[in-house]
């Protein structure tokens, strides 16, 4: 049986949509993956490009608050914020019975700079999220195979 997993930023717009996309190809087996927000935002254009870079197609990928349907009405063995609060950023308390974990990544609606130092930036943040989240399903995984009968 696969847990669910949310991954939550503010506006479901970058961090955590790509954390998203990153899980099932980490480890698909186990997880099935969900991401929020507190509230809504629009697709970071610069994520769906960056995403696409290596292979991975966010362009139908919408922004979902926290209160929608089909987040809202699931229960998650893992819920797993995205924010950097070190930056001020309200980082959402999700309510849960599973377990919480909070990875600090820098908010790409938040760069600054020209548009090549933005999606120079954007990359850095792409590719820490994505060697989190499969160094975290590498830990799940062992885990389970320990807990293995």
């Amino acid at each position: 049986m696969k847990d669910n997993v949310l991954f939550v930023c503010v506006h479901n717009s970058a961090r955590s949509q790509m954390a998203e996309a990153f899980l099932p190809a980490a480890a698909g087996d186990l997880f099935d993956v969900f991401s929020a927000g507190i509230e809504a935002g629009a697709m970071n254009r610069l994520v769906v490009d960056v995403m696409a870079e290596i292979g991975f197609d966010l362009s139908r990928a919408y922004a979902k608050p926290l209160s929608a349907p089909e987040i809202a009405g699931r229960a998650y063995r893992y819920v797993i914020t995205v924010c950097a609060e070190s930056d001020g950023e309200r980082c959402p308390v999700v309510p849960t019975q599973g377990r919480r974990e909070h990875w600090s990544f820098p908010d790409p609606s938040a760069l600054t700079g020209t548009i090549d130092e933005r999606r120079a930036q954007t990359r850095r943040i792409r590719d820490a999220i994505r060697d989190t989240v499969e160094a975290w399903a590498a830990a799940r995984r062992a885990e389970r195979t320990r807990a293995a009968p």
